[in-house]
């Protein structure tokens, strides 16, 4: 075999000792399982994204809490992101006015915790996979310089048993040792930067989850709080009171 296919990629590869090899197959395959969780973190967090706007839009278009919660099962078998957490949170409201609470005190924080577990639930399942990358992210580059340091370390075992050594004898043993580091690399660049772009994504998720559980429990309270006489009154006089302009809440 002459030195121009010796060097070649392919060449260095099939040369590398049986570790060497072993390590470049482990970073292929971490870096093809991280391609596979980037492409589908990035679509499931777009449809949640896509299904929060939606939601928000019908949720703050006016009408009935009950009619927003029809259509959300209408067009979602399984809620999924802020749909799930309304539901979990109209459902707990709804189970407590049947069971004949009415005081404040019980109603709005039990539902208040049933969003809260909803939100954890939503979570656990949009960070899967986060772990993985940085996971790839932070050991892969280790990863392949232990290739590199071994096939480095080969190298010069094998140019110590000859009379003259030559850089022609140990370019090819320390060329196919970089090549470990750079798979590294490889893999690692992609799942750091995918880590990072979904750590920030979920972040502003998180956000607009939190906003919005304090904002379906105002609506609540002020649902419980409109029920007592003297909340009425103080609501007819705040009537006659010019406003501001704001977003339609739904009615209980």
């Amino acid at each position: 075999m002459n030195l121009a296919a010796d060097m070649s990629l392919w060449g260095l590869v099939m040369q590398a000792s049986t570790l060497v090899k072993a390590v470049m197959l482990l970073l292929l395959l971490a870096s093809v399982v991280s391609w596979a969780v980037i492409f589908a973190k990035q679509r499931r967090i777009k449809r949640v994204v896509k299904d929060m706007n939606r939601f928000e839009d019908r949720f703050w278009s006016g009408g009935n809490v009950r009619d927003i919660y029809d259509d959300v099962h209408r067009h979602h078998h399984t809620p999924e992101g802020m749909p799930a957490l309304f539901t979990a949170g109209y459902e707990e409201l709804k189970r407590r006015r049947d069971a004949g609470d009415t005081a404040r005190a019980e109603i709005v924080p039990s539902v208040q915790r049933a969003m809260r577990v909803a939100d954890s639930r939503e979570f656990e399942k949009l960070e899967a996979g986060l772990a993985f990358l940085a996971t790839v992210g932070s050991i892969s580059p280790y990863v392949g310089l232990f290739g590199t340091v071994w096939g480095i370390m080969s190298a010069f075992i094998g140019l110590g048993n000859v009379q003259q050594a030559s850089l022609a004898m140990v370019a090819p043993g320390i060329a196919e040792a970089l090549i470990a580091t750079a798979m590294g690399l490889f893999a690692a660049i992609p799942a750091v930067v995918g880590y990072n772009y979904f750590s920030n994504r979920l972040d502003f998720i998180d956000n607009r989850f939190d906003t919005f559980m304090d904002e379906m429990a105002g609506i609540v309270e002020r649902g419980v709080q409109s029920a007592t006489p003297m909340s009425k009154a103080r609501d007819k006089q705040q009537a006659s009171e010019p406003v501001e302009p704001a977003r339609t809440a739904p009615e209980l």
